[in-house]
């Protein structure tokens, strides 16, 4: 008896993987025809994006400025070879990538930074962090992954990003309603 216990406890625990893969499938990706084609007014420069090459020190910061509404396909050096201007919370391994991009905002509000990936952000003013005050997945049935809001006031903001896998990687900053 207990050696039939003790192979079924086995074959139990050998299962567990299976299940634990099923949860963690996305359910709704499988059903969407197309991608990004029913995106949110405020999200709609998503599916245009220009490259634009990421800063990595301060000093060329004005060289990769991102425009609301706009969205970028941004080129990321290793982050090893990025001078911060201020340690990213989560500053990724040696083979990751990241960046720096400068933010001009003319209308204070709430904005939104979509990303295409799991990247870490940091919205800085004056060389500090400043703290977001909502964090979501991008709409169903688009390539946007990851979405942080900020208020902002009208000045310049630098965003890092830091612990992306790629050295591409979709960006859009946006006002929202």
């Amino acid at each position: 008896m207990r050696l039939a216990t003790m192979m079924m406890a086995a074959v139990t625990l050998a299962a567990l993987p299976l299940v634990s893969a099923a949860q963690e499938m996305p359910a709704a990706k499988a059903s969407c025809a197309t991608m990004d084609q029913n995106l949110p007014a405020d999200l709609a420069g998503w599916t245009a994006q220009t490259p634009l090459a990421a800063a990595a020190r301060p000093a060329d910061l004005g060289k990769a400025a991102i425009t609301p509404g706009k969205a970028i396909a941004g080129d990321l050096p290793q982050t090893s070879t990025v001078k911060f201007v201020t340690q990213p919370e989560r500053p990724g391994g040696s083979v990751s990538h990241g960046g720096m991009f400068e933010l001009k905002i003319d209308k204070a509000g709430t904005y939104v930074i979509g990303l295409g990936s799991g990247a870490w952000i940091d919205v800085l003013k004056d060389g500090k962090p400043l703290t977001s005050t909502a964090h979501s997945p991008g709409p169903a049935c688009s390539t946007l992954r990851k979405m942080v809001d900020f208020p902002l006031e009208p000045g310049r903001y630098v965003l890092q990003i830091s612990a992306n896998a790629d050295a591409k990687l979709p960006i859009l900053l946006a006002k929202r309603p």
